[in-house]
Order: C-alpha cells, then structure tokens, then sequence
C-alpha cells in the first residue's frame, strides 16, 4: 500500500480592484464552476466601488486603501490571509512589489502588450487610443494580457495574451466589449498555467 498523494490546497487569491467588479465576477464564476482552484479571500479597493460592494455581499473580507495600498499593508494583508497570489482586477493604482508578492502579483490589461500600456492607460482610455490607432491605419487587431506585475505599469513578463479584429469603423465601446470576452477567459486560464507551474 503507498501513500496517499496530499492534495494542492485551493490558491488563495488577493484581488485588488477599483471599478465594477466585472473580472472579480468572472473569477468566482470558475470557482464556483471547478474550472479555476483557487478561493478569493479578500478584496481590496483603492476606493469604494460597486467592486468591494459585491465583494462585502459575497461575505469576502474587504479593505478600502483610498491611496493605494502601501508594502507594509500589502504585506500585513496576504500574511493574515496566507495569500498565494495577488490579482489585479481593474487596480488603477501602482502595487508596491515587496519580498512577499515579488513573482506573485498578475495583472489583467485591454491591450496587447507592450502596446497601449503605461501610467493613466486603463479601460476606455487604451480602447479610444486603439480606435484611434486603427482610424489611422497603425493597428488592425488588439486583444488583451495577463502579466506578472512589476515595479512599472504594465512592465512585467507576458503569461498570456489573446487577440480580435478591430476595424476603423468600430466605436471604443464596441471594442471594450468584445476585449472583456477576451479577458473572461484570459484570466482565468492563465491563472491556471501560472498554478500547474507553481506550487503555493
């Protein structure tokens, strides 16, 4: 008779968010199905949002950093949590990257990058300069990237990206829209590349 081979725990997720809460939704949507193992155990929001409304209804523990989460609150958070992974969810702010998270923080960004990226690139700002870029003939697709965070925005080394059509004639809603399907099935997947590479 051999022994048992333990199982990986669940990863225990961080998700930092600033809006909605559209890919925090779309998260616990492949939890709850089995497709993503991982549990969400706290949230937190650079403001309060419709986000960590949903996160607080959800019973998911919930901190409001209103400038930003700082590296010793980072710290203290995934610690009294036992965090594997920080996700960053539609976080607007710059996430201190300290020995705790360092190779621990993934992003999810409307744009293939190292295009559309940067300071003050997020949501329709990136998907009007897209539009832009394709009325003048520069670009003709665009898509979304899952990377690992770094000390710059939008820096960090690509895990996956996935890309669509955008065409002259499109409006950045239109583009918004079709990048979010995109992202809904991005994030989770490369969540789950990082995690069969990983142990936590």
């Amino acid at each position: 008779m051999t022994d048992a081979v333990p199982k990986i725990q669940p990863a225990r997720l961080a998700v930092l968010l600033s809006g909605s809460g559209r890919t925090l939704d779309n998260l616990v949507e492949h939890i709850d199905q089995g497709t993503l193992d991982a549990t969400i155990k706290v949230v937190v929001g650079s403001r309060e949002c419709l986000g960590v409304e949903k996160a607080k209804q959800a019973g998911i523990p919930t901190l409001v950093c209103e400038t930003g989460i700082d590296a010793r609150t980072l710290d203290r958070v995934c610690d009294e949590h036992a965090i594997d992974w920080v996700i960053l969810a539609g976080y607007l702010k710059l996430v201190p990257i300290t020995d705790r998270v360092r190779g621990r923080v993934i992003n999810i960004h409307p744009s293939l990058l190292p295009s559309f990226g940067g300071k003050g690139m997020h949501g329709m700002h990136v998907h009007r300069a897209v539009v832009e870029a394709a009325r003048r003939g520069e670009i003709n697709e665009t898509g979304c990237t899952v990377h690992f965070a770094d000390e710059e925005f939008d820096q960090g080394a690509i895990i996956e990206q996935r890309r669509c059509e955008v065409t002259p004639s499109e409006t950045p809603e239109q583009v918004a829209a079709r990048v979010f399907e995109l992202e809904c099935d991005c994030l989770p997947n490369a969540i789950r590349s990082v995690l069969s590479r990983c142990t936590h």
